[in-house]
């Protein structure tokens, strides 16, 4: 399962030659797993209020392969490849069109408020 979420590239994400600044795309794919979750039914914010979890990025493996430019359409493509009591692993793309700009792998450990680590809630384990 994939999923998909569109994004314009800004003035704001770019630097003075209208390229997307590299610690952006950090930003447009976590946008994408909001929105991936989000889709999923899961209410984050409700998440952390009432059950007291929240995510952390634990790793990241990260491939700048192309530059994204101001006013491109580009789509972050997320994937789920593999879960762990307290851990899930996802791919990542940002596209332009069929070119892939950046991909990454993305290790999220599910956490507590002490910020130690605990079992994914059910719903996302479905």
């Amino acid at each position: 399962m994939s999923h998909r979420f569109d994004l314009r590239v800004y003035y704001e994400d770019t630097d003075l030659g209208g390229i997307v600044y590299y610690a952006n795309y950090l930003k447009f794919i976590e946008r994408g797993r909001s929105e991936w979750v989000r889709e999923i039914g899961v209410d984050q914010r409700k998440l952390m209020d009432e059950d007291g979890i929240g995510f952390a990025v634990r790793r990241i493996e990260a491939d700048y392969l192309r530059p994204a430019h101001l006013e491109d359409q580009l789509c972050v493509v997320t994937e789920h490849m593999e879960s762990g009591n307290s851990k899930f692993v996802l791919r990542q793309a940002v596209m332009r069109g069929d070119e892939t700009l950046f991909e990454a792998v993305v290790t999220l450990v599910a956490i507590n408020r002490a910020g130690r680590p605990v079992r994914i809630p059910a719903v996302l384990r479905a």
